[in-house]
């Protein structure tokens, strides 16, 4: 599976909201600047994952984004889903008149992937990146 820049800077963004959840709604330039994400593609995405039930926004000056849901309830299968639409390796898997020899092998990659990334909430991502930043920051602190 090849992860688009759509389901990229998706799943950015949607890390960037888990990582300020309770904080309150987040602007849209500090999500694109943080995620280094162009703002005119970010609002589309944005507007996807609201109509998607991902996400809230709210308008005004002290408006932005922020998750619909617990991170803990978001896993990164539903996500990748609504951003990339199918994820089969082969279009037999989704179609059953369709007829592919080595469908077997291809159905079971597919499930496999499917529980993994099923398995994973945006709640996780979000702290393995904060335990990257962490242990990042660690590393540059050295003393000679």
């Amino acid at each position: 599976m090849l992860l688009s820049t759509k389901g990229d800077y998706g799943v950015r963004a949607m890390i960037d909201l888990a990582k300020h959840e309770g904080e309150g709604p987040v602007q849209r330039a500090e999500i694109a600047r943080r995620r280094e994400i162009p703002e005119a593609y970010l609002d589309h995405l944005l507007a996807q994952l609201r109509r998607d039930g991902f996400i809230r926004s709210t308008r005004g000056p002290a408006g932005g984004h922020q998750l619909a849901k617990p991170a803990t309830e978001i896993c990164l299968l539903h996500l990748l889903e609504s951003l990339e639409g199918s994820l089969a390796p082969m279009q037999c898997l989704e179609n059953d008149e369709a007829i592919c020899g080595q469908d077997w092998v291809w159905q079971e990659i597919y499930d496999n992937m499917r529980a993994k990334l099923l398995a994973v909430s945006l709640a996780d991502l979000a702290q393995h990146e904060r335990e990257h930043e962490r242990e990042r920051a660690a590393a540059t602190r050295y003393v000679i």
